[in-house]
């Protein structure tokens, strides 16, 4: 996203700084007609093509991994506020031994189903990104060519265990104006 949200720093920008921050090297998908895969992109980062759909995307960036590479995560570039924290606490479980992992927050709306009744939001949470994979599951839930709303859902077809951390409530993921000026208000928010 090209939305200007603190100083000259976009959405886009702000996502990307904390990602190379946290990791070896960062591969960045875009749309295939992106400007950015005709550029010199900065020290460790990598631009590739996405596909047409999520995880096509998600596969074209995996693709562009060194094999050698242990952990990955999956950051949704819409989400410019994930910290440190949660980059650290995701990080740190993969490393713990867990095959996947992410982040995520209560459930604090009442949630009502469509066919009817109150869904216990005590049992819900909502899912944030960054997410980790150790490398080998990822690769081997993609290789299936399944799709699916994000990469945990794939490895968790495959039997694995999903862990869930706690995400960060000022994690959001700018879908509408009111989350930029959200995302603004965050930003300008002393300590």
């Amino acid at each position: 996203m090209s939305v200007a949200l603190s100083g000259d720093e976009t959405v886009f920008d702000l996502s990307v700084a904390e990602a190379v921050h946290h990791s070896d090297g960062t591969v960045v998908v875009v749309a295939g007609d992106s400007p950015l895969l005709l550029g010199k992109p900065a020290a460790g980062v990598r631009f590739v093509a996405g596909g047409g759909s999520r995880s096509a995307s998600a596969r074209n960036g995996l693709a562009a991994v060194p094999d050698d590479t242990a952990i990955v995560l999956i950051h949704d570039a819409a989400r410019p506020l994930a910290d440190a924290g949660v980059y650290g606490r995701v990080i740190d479980a993969v490393r713990g031994g867990a095959a996947a992992v992410i982040p995520t927050i209560p459930v604090v709306d009442t949630i009502r189903a469509v066919d009817g009744g109150v869904v216990d939001r005590d049992a819900l949470r909502a899912v944030q990104t960054p997410q980790g994979f150790l490398a080998s599951v990822l690769r081997e839930a993609h290789a299936t060519q399944n799709e699916a709303t994000d990469d945990a859902a794939l490895v968790e077809a495959l039997g694995h265990e999903v862990v869930l951390v706690d995400g960060d409530v000022r994690n959001l993921k700018i879908t509408r104006p009111a989350d930029i000026a959200m995302a603004r208000a965050l930003i300008d928010e002393p300590g």
